[in-house]
């Protein structure tokens, strides 16, 4: 992990055990960590496009959860690409991910852990996406005042 850089995670899943331990283990990465119930609660969720400058993004991973509460969690990280978001680093958790969801996800970049998964696999993707991450990207003042 770079230590001059401050990534930033968004972590979507109604469980909120599961928001409680993915927490733990970016914060004690050094992230900046913004945890949602569902999508919807996330501003983000409400623009039609991306806001982010041009070398800017709202955050450098995002993880969601397949299924909550008024979104699916793929439906929501392929809306995101849609908009033009630029986060790179996206992936999905499911309990019983349907092979139509999986190859969606594939198509669409998104790195999928199944439920119930290894924290040590989430650790790996964090690394491997650190290490992709640009000294130089910056990331928008989005969350001001969404804590």
């Amino acid at each position: 992990m770079n230590q001059d850089i401050t990534y930033r995670i968004l972590i979507f899943d109604d469980d909120a055990f599961i928001r409680d331990v993915l927490w733990r283990i970016f914060n004690k990465r050094g992230f900046e960590v913004f945890t949602f119930p569902h999508p919807r609660s996330c501003p983000i969720c409400e623009v039609l496009a991306c806001t982010c400058a041009l070398n800017e993004a709202c955050a450098d991973l995002i993880i969601t959860d397949l299924n909550m509460p008024f979104m699916r969690g793929l439906d929501f990280l392929e809306q995101q690409k849609s908009k033009g978001c630029k986060v790179k680093n996206l992936a999905l958790m499911a309990a019983a991910l349907q092979e139509e969801d999986r190859a969606r996800a594939t198509e669409l970049g998104i790195r999928v852990f199944e439920k119930p998964f290894q924290l040590a696999d989430i650790k790996k993707w964090a690394a491997e996406a650190e290490a992709k991450i640009s000294p130089r990207r910056g990331l928008t003042n989005w969350h001001l005042g969404h804590r």
